[in-house]
């Protein structure tokens, strides 16, 4: 049976793609995750994965051509299928409607009438059909994603569900995305619990009417190759919605852990994130916002119910801190994080591949300094002594173009573009987001970028094209109160700079030992591409340009 795909919400702010390029033609055979197009958002051009095999009967608009969010923009089938109806029942508007069938589908011929008979005398819809009109697959949500981990359900078994809502909260390796459901029907099935991981492309959902054989679905899904370890619970689309519901606790000694919240779950963004850092539950919190939303009053008031009912005579204890049994071996086993996975695999690779090797200077910061102090009484936004790091290893980088390079295994790409990335601190680890063509901005356009970043980044609202394309990377521990540190370099940059904090120590001036403020930074390099004359040339250009700030305006 064919079945209509509608261009997903592929960044948070996403309101329509532009078709960038398709990888196949109408007619053309497709597997499941074969790349189907290049979809440019707002944020970044991606590739749009099939999630099923088929042939491609029908494409929405051809290269260029936009199509909203929700919007018909490919069919799937079997050759030779109509899928004139198809394309109807999903115009919506002017654009679907006035869409021409291409000579492949003006050639397609009905499906022959004892295929037809064979499905209407069948009580039960065949898998293959039902797994291609209902099934919903973990699509691919960032550029290194291979799972993605249920965060939270906003709908539960047995609920309907309309297009556009939000069916999950997907925590990735780069972020936690809201997943919005392509089409109308009831919530049949769900792949995996809250804090479960899903493969990409297994089996996220089932969306469909009620009285689908959702276990026969499952095992057609799987029997096509899905590696999800979900076991199918095919009892699960009989049951009412309220019976695969969290059960309420009954405890009077508790009443807080009562789930007073079902399905989507309003809550401010504030909320949500104290909520997150509390390890709070907002099922069981009680909204005293408009229409029931929590807010982080309601989280700071929120008090969670003991795990068992205390004796009365008990005295409750408000003690939060976790206090080990004297005498006893005690320990916690966190499950890591799909960005704390994917910075393992991803440093140990330049680590142990890239040959690094290290260059370790001392600056002079007394003129960075007092030229800090003068540009803040001007500048617009405040600027920060890590603002002028990069502001003057961007201006380093154009006079030293074999340091902001790529090691491409037959080849060295000497990039003349220079994105500088800046390491953030996030709670599950660091991201890495991007200012791009940073030789040519001011100090303020610099620092108002890098406060953004950093702000999107802990709120987890960064987007692929935040963090990608960078040539140079700057991490700085200073604040911290690190002196000095070596870095791993971030592929596929050829170096990293590794900055230590500003400390007022005893220097020698003019023959005086008088107090000085010095920065040492540290250049990692992977030897392949940068060779020690090249780093040390570079890292003097950069201590001659903090030494005397003026340089950089000029």
């Amino acid at each position: 049976m064919a079945e209509a795909i509608l261009m997903p919400r592929l960044s948070d702010t996403m309101t329509e793609g532009v078709i960038a390029a398709w990888h196949k033609n109408v007619g053309d055979a497709v597997k499941k995750g074969d790349v189907l197009a290049d979809i440019e958002t707002d944020k970044a051009t991606m590739e749009l994965e099939s999630y099923q095999d088929g042939i491609l009967l029908h494409q929405g608009t051809p290269n260029g051509g936009k199509i909203q969010v929700n919007e018909l923009l490919a069919i799937f089938g079997k050759a030779g299928e109509d899928i004139t109806a198809l394309i109807a029942q999903h115009a919506g508007g002017a654009k679907a409607a006035d869409s021409t069938p291409s000579a492949t589908e003006k050639k397609a011929e009905p499906v022959p009438a004892p295929e037809k008979k064979a499905e209407a005398a069948s009580a039960k819809p065949s898998p293959d059909a039902a797994a291609m009109e209902e099934v919903v697959l973990m699509p691919r949500l960032s550029d290194t994603m291979t799972e993605g981990v249920i965060a939270s359900w906003q709908k539960n078994v047995g609920d309907p569900v309309k297009k556009g809502e939000v069916l999950a909260d997907i925590e990735t390796d780069k972020a936690t995305m809201e997943l919005e459901s392509y089409k109308d029907g009831i919530l049949l099935y769900q792949g995996a619990k809250a804090g479960e991981k899903i493969l990409v492309n297994d089996l996220l959902c089932i969306i469909g009417k009620q009285g689908l054989d959702v276990a026969a679905i499952v095992a057609a899904v799987k029997a096509g190759g899905t590696h999800s370890d979900a076991a199918p619970e095919a009892a699960v689309a009989a049951q009412p919605a309220s019976e695969n519901k969290p059960e309420a606790t009954t405890s009077a000694a508790a009443p807080a852990a009562e789930v007073v919240n079902d399905g989507r779950i309003l809550a401010s963004p504030l909320a949500k994130k104290v909520a997150t850092e509390k390890g709070i539950d907002l099922r069981y919190v009680k909204g005293t916002g408009d229409g029931g939303r929590i807010t982080k009053t309601d989280i700071d008031n929120y008090i969670p119910a003991s795990p068992a009912a205390a004796p009365a005579t008990a005295t409750a204890s408000k003690a939060t801190a976790i206090v080990a049994p004297a005498g006893q071996v005690s320990f916690e086993d966190v499950p890591v994080s799909q960005m704390r996975k994917v910075i393992a695999k991803r440093l140990s690779e330049s680590l142990f591949t890239a040959p690094h090797f290290y260059l370790t200077m001392s600056i002079d910061m007394d003129a960075a300094v007092a030229a800090r102090g003068k540009i803040n009484e001007v500048a617009p936004v405040k600027v920060s002594f890590n603002d002028m790091v990069l502001k003057a290893t961007a201006l380093a980088l154009k006079q030293h173009p074999k340091v902001n390079s790529s090691w491409l295994g037959d080849k060295i790409r000497y990039n003349h573009h220079i994105n500088i990335g800046v390491a953030v601190a996030v709670e599950d680890g660091l991201l890495v987001p991007v200012v791009r063509f940073a030789d040519g901005k001011s100090l303020s356009q610099i620092g108002a970028e890098v406060k953004e970043f950093a702000q999107k980044a802990k709120d987890k609202k960064l987007q692929p094209a935040d963090w990608e394309g960078s040539t140079f990377t700057i991490s700085n521990l200073g604040m911290f109160g690190i002196d000095q540190f070596t870095a791993i370099i971030n592929p596929p940059d050829s170096c990293i700079l590794a900055v230590g904090g500003i400390a007022q120590v005893p220097v020698v001036k003019n023959g005086q030992v008088v107090s000085g403020n010095v920065m040492k930074v540290t250049l990692s390099c992977d030897h392949r591409a940068v060779d020690g004359a090249t780093g040390s040339a570079f890292l003097q250009t950069l201590k001659s340009l903090l030494e005397e700030p003026l340089r950089m305006l000029v």
